[in-house]
C-alpha cells in the first residue's frame, strides 16, 4: 500500500500541470503585454487612396448579401410550412441566424472587421474603433447588400408567395405594444454588441490570453440567443440593414409601420454597450498574469 502511494505521488510530481486554471492562471506571468490601441481618427482622409477601404467595403457588402439570403430563406421555410413540427421552427431560424452571423464574422473579420451590422457599426464608430467615413461607407454597403439578399429570395419564393408570407419583414407581433418591441430591440442590441466589445477586445485578449476564444462564436451565439428570446416578440431585428432590406423588397404597410424601431432601438442599445464598455470594461486596469 506504502509503495503505491509513492508511485501516485511520483506520478504527480513527473507531470506537472503545464496548463493552469483558476486563480493560479491570472497570478503567473507569462510576458503578455498590452498597449492600449490609438483611437481611430474622425476623418482620416488617406483612406480614400486605400484599396483596403473599398475592399472592407465589398467584403461587409457580400457578408451581410449572404446573410439575407439563407436567414430569410429559412424564415419563409417556417413561415410556409403547413406544420411548424414539420420545419426547424423558431429554434432554426435562430440557429440560421446565429450560425451565419458566426461564419461570416469569421471569414470578414481580417478585412472589415466583420461587423455585417449598422448597429455594431455604429457601436464600434462611438467607441472611436473606426472613422466616420468608413463607418458610414459600411453601412452604406451593408443595406445595400441586405437589399439584394432579400431580393434574390424573393425571386426564389416568386412575388405572391413572397408577399404572402410576409417577405421577412419585422414587425410588433400582434399582443405586444410599440414599446414592448423598442425595448426588446434595444435589450437584444446591447447584448449582442456588449458581446462584440468583449469577444475583440485587445486589453482581454492579452489579460486573458491562457483561455483561447474564437471571437465569432460567442458573437454568434449571442446573436442566436437573443433570437430565441425576441422572434416572437418582433421577429427580432437588432440588425437594422437586416431589418431595411426585407421591409423594401416586401414593400408593404406592415413593413414600414413600425419600422423606425427597427433603427432607433438597435442604434440606442448598441449606444449604451459603447457607453458600458468604456466607462466600465475600459476602466478596469490591466493585470498581466
Amino acid at each position: 500500500m506504502e509503495g503505491k502511494e509513492q508511485d501516485v505521488s511520483l506520478g504527480a510530481n513527473k507531470f506537472p500541470e503545464r496548463q493552469p486554471i483558476g486563480t493560479a492562471a491570472q497570478s503567473q506571468d507569462d510576458g503578455k503585454d498590452y498597449q492600449e490601441p490609438a483611437p481611430a481618427p474622425l476623418v482620416d482622409p488617406t483612406e480614400f487612396t486605400s484599396w483596403s477601404f473599398y475592399r472592407a467595403g465589398i467584403a461587409e457588402f457580400v457578408a451581410t448579401f449572404l446573410f439575407l439570403y439563407i436567414t430569410v430563406l429559412t424564415v419563409m421555410g417556417v413561415a410556409g410550412a403547413k406544420s411548424k413540427c414539420s420545419t426547424v421552427g423558431i429554434q432554426g431560424i435562430a440557429w440560421a441566424f446565429g450560425g451565419m452571423i458566426f461564419a461570416l464574422v469569421y471569414c470578414t473579420a481580417g478585412i472589415s472587421g466583420g461587423h455585417i451590422n449598422p448597429a455594431v457599426t455604429f457601436g464600434l464608430f462611438l467607441a472611436r474603433k473606426l472613422s466616420l467615413p468608413r463607418a458610414i461607407f459600411y453601412i452604406v454597403m451593408q443595406c445595400l447588400g441586405a437589399i439584394c439578399g432579400a431580393g434574390v429570395v424573393k425571386g426564389f419564393e416568386g412575388k405572391t408567395k413572397y408577399g404572402a408570407l410576409n417577405g421577412g419583414a419585422n414587425f410588433v407581433a400582434p399582443g405586444y405594444t410599440k414599446g414592448d418591441g423598442l425595448g426588446a430591440e434595444i435589450v437584444g442590441t446591447f447584448i449582442l454588441v456588449y458581446t462584440v466589445f468583449s469577444a475583440t477586445d485587445a486589453k482581454r485578449s492579452a489579460r486573458d490570453s491562457h483561455v483561447p476564444i474564437l471571437a465569432p462564436l460567442p458573437i454568434g451565439f449571442a446573436v442566436f440567443l437573443v433570437h430565441l428570446a425576441t422572434i416572437p416578440i418582433t421577429g427580432t431585428g437588432i440588425n437594422p440593414a437586416r431589418s431595411l432590406g426585407a421591409a423594401i423588397i416586401f414593400n408593404k404597410d406592415l413593413g414600414w409601420d413600425e419600422h423606425w424601431i427597427f433603427w432607433v432601438g438597435p442604434f440606442i442599445g448598441a449606444a449604451l454597450a459603447a457607453l458600458y464598455h468604456q466607462v466600465v470594461i475600459r476602466a478596469i486596469p490591466f493585470k498581466s498574469k
